[in-house]
């Protein structure tokens, strides 16, 4: 299977993505929500830090439920929608 390369529309995105869930981790121990999500603490460090700016779809969705995010406020962030004010703790 090719790869293509990301755009730079696409690693942006990634990167949103991860701060949204990095600050939705606030206070929770990384590995803790790694686990809660069942994938490894290096994998969510990479989505965090956008150095895996196109993660699954499985891997988000379990993210999400791990850490109390909806899935559409993730999809929002990763098209660069503003989400409201607190709608991230």
């Amino acid at each position: 299977m090719v790869r293509h390369p990301l755009t730079p529309e696409q690693i942006e995105a990634g990167r949103r993505l991860g701060a949204l869930l990095r600050r939705a981790r606030a206070g929770r121990e990384l590995a803790d929500v790694a686990l809660a999500a069942g994938v490894s603490p290096e994998t969510l460090r990479k989505i965090e830090t956008g150095r895996l700016p196109s993660p699954g779809f499985g891997t988000i969705v379990r993210l999400g439920a791990a850490l109390g995010v909806p899935v559409q406020d993730l999809a929002d962030a990763w098209r660069g929608r503003d989400l409201p004010l607190g709608a991230v703790s």
